[in-house]
């Protein structure tokens, strides 16, 4: 039987196949080595870095909801120049490594490329652009489509390698936004990061996470971000990496069919380590089953007459 060709590409990148995990659900892989090889993914997205360490958000920074999770877990991590062999070290896998920054201002986000752009095997950046639990900068740069190109010219000035904007569904029109950052120079876009909520422990009568509101993700987000890759995909040229709520194969489906050329599982990956080889294997298998000879045929097939 044919073996289906499951290799993409997105923005000049060469992915093996069109499955990553999503940034902050993945740390920078060393958790998940002893469950499978990490030459199985399409790529890595490592946890959003800033130029300085950061601490992130006092706990309770995680509650559970129904058909998802809430995190106010605020860009923890130990910063660019600490983050460097921990980037370095994905070396070994041979897998494009992608790298997602953070910060709270357009020279905080230019700083963090600036420290990690002589990196061979940094393949591409994600652009965090829509953060709903920090107090400054996050969320803040996704929602008004001048700041979008702005920021996004900014950061094409600072590098040759692929900028991928991380849009927010926290808009009144996710396209608006997908058209600002593609016109200031974006390369792809990726989409949805999580939506903003918040939960309330009832006999304690007061709000479960310190910060108050959280992001959240899981099942529970996945017709939102399906309908937004959907949309988005109409509006832009540039590729699409869509992601909310993917736990397994057929959701993954779901958003190529809707238009995505890649997917991204974010916190499916708590409740199953081996989730992202396992919808790789799905798709393949789904590809056979139908006989598809590659992924790329299946892109966008929903909307075709």
């Amino acid at each position: 039987m044919l073996i289906p060709d499951l290799t993409v590409k997105i923005a000049g990148v060469s992915l093996a196949n069109p499955v990553m995990p999503a940034s902050g659900c993945f740390g920078y892989g060393e958790e998940y080595v002893p469950y499978f090889d990490l030459r199985r993914l399409g790529a890595v997205v490592v946890k959003g870095t800033t130029a300085e360490a950061c601490a992130g958000n006092p706990p309770p920074r995680l509650a559970e909801t129904t058909g998802g999770m809430l995190n106010a877990i605020g860009l923890q991590n130990p910063g660019a120049a600490a983050a460097r062999e921990k980037i370095i070290a994905l070396q070994q896998w041979s897998v494009p490594v992608i790298v997602n920054v953070s910060g709270h201002s357009a020279a905080q986000y230019r700083a963090v490329i600036e420290l990690l752009d002589d990196l061979t095997v940094v393949a591409a950046y994600e652009i965090n652009i829509s953060c709903p639990n920090v107090k400054a900068g996050g969320m803040a740069f996704g929602t008004d489509p001048l700041v979008v190109a702005a920021l996004v010219r900014e950061l094409r000035g600072a590098t040759k390698k692929p900028l991928i904007i991380k849009l927010s569904p926290n808009v009144t029109d996710v396209t608006v936004i997908a058209r600002a950052a593609a016109e200031g120079g974006a390369d792809a876009l990726s989409l949805i990061n999580t939506l903003l909520g918040m939960a309330i422990d009832v006999e304690r009568r007061r709000p479960i996470l310190a910060n108050l509101t959280g992001g959240l993700s899981g099942p529970a987000i996945k017709p939102v971000a399906l309908r937004m890759v959907w949309q988005v995909t109409e509006a832009v040229e540039i590729p699409v990496i869509g992601m909310g709520g993917i736990a397994g194969a057929r959701d993954a489906i779901e958003f190529l069919m809707a238009g995505a050329s890649a997917v991204a599982i974010g916190a499916a990956n708590f409740t199953n380590p081996l989730v992202c080889p396992e919808t790789v294997e799905g798709i393949s298998a789904y590809l056979k089953e139908n006989g598809f000879a590659s992924v790329k045929e299946i892109v966008g097939l929903a909307k075709k007459k």
